[in-house]
């Protein structure tokens, strides 16, 4: 009975634990971590970002978040975005990202 027990919490906790890390969305613009929240100019994004010397980050309502894997927002440095995704401290994992019109 205990082991029943047992099980049965740890079933309720995992799946309690499994529905809280499911996927949101953040809206905000694609910059890179050298320009932060001041600029966010597509072809300087881009350039710094190509070259090896920035990631990618989200600039959403003041604040800022990395994202991860970087190659899901190749080409949108300086636009609107809505990204979805999982939330770990400040960083996103992306799984999918629309481009806001």
């Amino acid at each position: 009975m205990a082991k029943r027990l047992a099980m049965a919490a740890l079933t309720l906790l995992m799946s309690a634990c499994l529905s809280w890390a499911a996927a949101k969305s953040w809206t905000g613009t694609v910059s890179d971590d050298m320009c932060g929240k001041t600029q966010h100019d597509m072809a300087c994004v881009e350039k710094c970002v190509a070259g090896g010397h920035a990631k990618y980050i989200l600039v959403s309502k003041d604040k800022i978040y990395t994202l991860q894997p970087q190659d899901k927002l190749k080409g949108l440095g300086g636009k609107q975005v809505k990204v979805t995704g999982t939330l770990d401290g400040d960083a996103i994992t992306v799984e999918a990202v629309k481009v806001k019109e």
